[in-house]
Formats: structure tokens, sequence, C-alpha cells
């Protein structure tokens, strides 16, 4: 049966900690946002489209990066769920066996909207390519519209690692956090300094999860303002090292990445991008005691409870939407001023706007596998779920990050893009993300 907003805002225990929802919400809305903004569509004489970054057009708005790359915040949020959610699990199932369970529930909200994304795209694309279709931004959205996805990849190994990390950090505390940051460090070190080839790929793992690993520290308390005034330390902490490593170099200034850069702060993630995520996990608990006052307003915390039901519906599509007032420009011959010029300025609102209403068209389609299905009650064996689920999303893990780098182009001519050591293409990479999906959802089932 489905359930309103008022009655899901208003079965929300006491003690739920509503920052975090919107923390959450806060971090994709400013992604969404970020990239319809930075997004500059451009022709060239023979009417093709591209894609270019207004950051890159402008570089005097770089530093805005150091405000609005918020992916870090959603991490660290999602480290302290994670946590919450497991030892939750743990609690109910002390004899063990809750590792698949933990699986499908973290991740239900997360896959079940991919995957539709996904299903829609693959065979819209594979639709297009086969009836010769060629407009002026096909094969750049089909392109562009996969390259989130490296987020999902990303968010699926931190669940997928949650209950080894979740033991050190029990074990360790800060200490575990410590040995990440200087995991990261050491890349850096071998990469830089060094040379060693392919070395960064691991700051992938580390960097991410040290900003995962602050979620932990939250769950437990230790980064309130008791503790040492440990969101100030860090702020600041953070703060100064990334300008210290952006000073010194190599480190670019954004913190997202820009074309053809030689070094950038995002793929692979540097030391200098996990300074930034101190700095924002610091200053965004800074802020938690006056949020904490807005959010006891039952309006604001209706709003927060809407947003969270389809904010990952939205992150999907946004860009799929930012593209369809872009085709439909194109179409109505409407001039694209170039970016950064006061034109372009002056017509960014109206397509900022027009994404908008798209998007929460795109919304209302989409939304309802967003809600999670039913637990399952199961008997089967708890030995045979672990590992099907651990298969399961590694599987997803590299679908995904898969697509996010061949995009949905090229399905008949198989077009591939090199994935840490392995060509994969676009029908490899949905066979794995699907088959994987497959295994985590009856996996989780069976506990």
């Amino acid at each position: 049966m489905k359930t309103s907003v008022s009655e899901l805002a208003a079965a929300a225990p006491a003690t739920r900690d509503r920052y975090i929802d919107l923390l959450r919400v806060a971090s994709l809305g400013t992604v969404v946002l970020g990239h319809w903004l930075m997004a500059a569509v451009t022709t060239d004489a023979d009417g093709r489209a591209a894609v270019g970054n207004l950051l890159a057009v402008e570089p005097r708005l770089q530093p805005l990066t150091w405000l609005l790359q918020v992916m870090p915040v959603f991490f660290f949020v999602g480290g302290f769920s994670h946590a919450l959610s497991y030892r939750s699990l743990h609690r109910r199932h002390p004899t063990g066996g809750v590792y698949s369970a933990f699986l499908r529930a973290r991740l239900q909200r997360l896959l079940r909207p991919t995957m539709v994304f996904i299903a829609v795209w693959a065979a819209g694309a594979l639709v297009v390519q086969l009836a010769g279709g060629d407009g002026p931004l096909t094969d750049v959205a089909a392109r562009l519209v996969a390259q989130p996805l490296w987020f999902i990849g990303i968010y699926l190994a931190m669940v997928a690692f949650t209950p080894p990390l979740l033991r050190l950090h029990e074990r360790y505390g800060w200490g575990a956090f410590c040995a990440l940051v200087a995991a990261a460090a050491a890349v850096d070190a071998l990469r830089f300094w060094l040379g060693v080839p392919y070395v960064e790929f691991l700051n992938f793992a580390f960097v991410w999860l040290a900003v995962h690993q602050l979620g932990f520290l939250r769950a437990d308390g230790r980064l309130s303002a008791a503790a040492l005034r440990a969101p100030a330390v860090l702020a600041l902490t953070g703060l100064a090292g990334a300008a210290a490593l952006v000073a010194v170099g190599p480190y670019p200034l954004s913190m997202v990445g820009m074309p053809s850069e030689k070094v950038s702060n995002m793929a692979p993630p540097t030391l200098a991008l996990l300074c930034h995520g101190l700095w924002l996990t610091g200053a965004v608990e800074l802020l938690r005691a006056p949020a904490a006052r807005l959010l006891a307003r039952p309006r604001v915390w209706h709003g927060v409870v809407a947003a969270n039901g389809v904010a990952m519906t939205a992150f999907l599509w946004h860009l799929t939407a930012m593209l369809g007032v872009y085709g439909t420009l194109l179409a109505l011959d409407v001039t694209l001023p170039a970016a950064a010029t006061p034109a372009w300025w002056a017509q960014a609102p109206v397509r900022i706007a027009a994404a908008a209403v798209l998007t929460a068209l795109l919304v209302a389609a989409f939304r309802r596998f967003e809600r999670p299905a039913a637990a399952g009650t199961g008997g089967t064996s708890r030995r045979a779920s672990g590992p099907a689920a651990a298969v399961g999303v590694t599987l997803c893990l590299f679908g995904v990050l898969g697509l996010s780098m061949v995009g949905f182009g090229g399905l008949l001519e198989g077009r591939t893009a090199l994935l840490i050591a392995v060509d994969v293409t676009a029908p490899a990479a949905v066979a794995m993300a699907v088959l994987g999906w497959l295994l985590v959802e009856t996996a989780g089932r069976r506990l």
C-alpha cells in the first residue's frame, strides 16, 4: 500500500537524524544544478553538437568547485547510514549471515531505478541506431547521460566493503580513517614523484572510502563539537591541506575534472580531493545545530522527506532532461550563444527552469521504481546467499562503471572503453549490471 509523504514524515522516530536526510538531498541537488549550469552545448558548421564545460571556458569560476563539488558529503552520509543499517541487521540476526540482506536493503533504492534507467536508454539507443537516427545531439547524448553512473559504481563498492571496514573502525576508530588517508597520500607520492604506472587507480578506493569512514565516526558521535571540536579541526585542516597541495602542485585548482587536463582531482581522485572532502565534512557538521532547528518545522521536514523519495530518480534522469532541452532548442533553430557570454548567462535561467520541469516529468514517470520492494521472508540456506551477493555486487560495480565510460552509443559497432586494464563494450556492461542486480536481489531474500 502506498504511503503518503505526510505519513512518512509523521512516522519518523524522534531519534531519527533529520540532518542526514537533508544532506543527502542537498548534495544530490547541488550536483544536478551544477551539471545543468556547467554544461555548455555548442554546434559546429555542420550542425554537430559538442558539450563543453563552463569552467574550462571561464577558469575564474573554478574556485566555486570548492563549494559545489559535494559528492564527498553524499559518501559521508552513506557511511553514517550504512553503519546504522548493518548494526541494526546484526542485532536482529546475531548468529551472522546478514551480508546479503544488508546489500539488498541498502541497494534496492539505488539499483532498481538504475536498472530501469539503463534498460530505457539501452533500448532507446539501439532503436535509434537501427533506424539510422543521426541527430545533432544523438552521439553526445548517448555518451554523456551514462557518465554519472561512476557515482553508482563507487557507492556500490562502499556498501560492499562496509562490514569489514566497520569492524576496522570499531577496533581502531580514528586510526582506521588515518590509515586510509595515509594510503591515499602514498598512492599520490608513487604516482607523481616516482612515476609508478596505474597506481593512481587505487585512490578510487582509498580516497572515497576515507570519506565514507568519516560517516562511521559520525555514527559513533565522534564528530560532535565535544569531541575535541572535531568538525572545526576537520574543516580547517582539510581546507589548509587542499590549498597547500594546489599551491605547490601538481594538483589543479578545480575539484571537478576539466577537459584536456593532464591531472584531474576527480578521475582518479587525489589527496587534494580527499582534503576537500575533509573540509566539506567539517563544514556541514558545524551547521548541524542550526539545521536541526530548521528541520523541526513540519513544512521543511515534509519537503525533505518528499525530495528523499525521488532523489535518486532525479539524479539519474537530470542529464536526459538537460539534453532534451538543448535538443529542443536545436530543433527550433534557437541560437546557442557561446559559453560565458552575456547572452549565455541571460539564457541560462530559462534552460535550467526547463530542465527542472522536464526532470519533474521524468521523475513522475519513473519514481515508483525507487520505492523499496517488500522484504523477503525466505527459508533458503544462508550459506549460499553471501557469496552470491558478493559476486552480484561486483558484477554490478564493473557493469555500471563500464557504462559510465563507454556510454550507450555504438551498441552495434562494439565501441569499447578501457575499464582499468580491460576493454569493455556497452552490451557487456549492461549484461554485467543486470546479472549482478539479479544476484543481489535474489540472494538478499534468503535471510
